[in-house]
């Protein structure tokens, strides 16, 4: 099994370090302040899971996932460019601007995407973008939802798409329910998928919520 760094340790990293250590993956998280009491404690998350600083997450991961703010991350990655040369960053974030009721408001780099920066600002990495256009919920449980959701991946590395897409299978989606759109430039397209799923929160609430391509 592989052992992922996993960046951030919100209610996205956790829920994906949870699901990731059942399927048998060693899990790093990295925290901002890895002195900071966890909620419950370090041994509710189980011995697969460990926590640390994010630049020993980024560089012990054999995979590193991006867990942290969107709007942060570029510069926050940025300097872990060297932990993360040669490594798979698979990235779950948007890159938005809070609107006034705290919810993803307009975009950060409406011409262009999170992804694409990210690839040029580490170019030793292979950067792949999916499970952007749904809630952490369902990241790890997409047969929650009545219909099926769809994870999308961008990425200029194929073979970094393919791993990317062996993951997804270990949170539980089915390989004809994941989409390869292409190239890092169709990242474009699925963070701007954040702006619909604003407008859904403020009428629906916090439900679990996600894109399908089903037809």
């Amino acid at each position: 099994m592989t052992t992922l760094g996993i960046l951030g340790a919100g209610r996205v990293g956790t829920n994906l370090a949870r699901t990731f250590a059942l399927a048998g993956h060693d899990i790093v998280v990295g925290r901002r302040d890895p002195a900071a009491e966890l909620p419950g404690g370090a041994e509710e998350f189980g011995p697969r899971i460990r926590f640390t600083d994010q630049r020993t997450a980024a560089a012990t991961g054999d995979v590193v996932i991006n867990a942290t703010p969107g709007d942060t991350a570029l510069a926050r990655l940025g300097e872990l460019r060297d932990e993360l040369a040669g490594k798979i960053l698979v990235d779950v974030s948007n890159a938005t601007r809070h609107g006034p009721d705290g919810l993803p408001g307009e975009l950060m780099y409406p011409d262009g995407s999170l992804g694409e920066r990210l690839q040029r600002a580490l170019p030793a990495t292979r950067v792949v973008k999916t499970l952007n256009t749904m809630l952490y919920m369902v990241m790890t449980a997409p047969e929650s939802l009545a219909t099926s959701p769809t994870a999308y991946l961008s990425g200029d590395d194929q073979d970094a798409k393919d791993t990317a897409a062996r993951l997804l299978g270990d949170l539980g989606w089915k390989a004809d329910r994941i989409e390869d759109l292409g190239d890092i430039t169709t990242a474009r397209a699925t963070e701007a998928v954040i702006l619909l799923v604003t407008h859904v929160l403020r009428r629906r609430g916090l439900r679990p919520l996600a894109v399908s391509a089903s037809g």
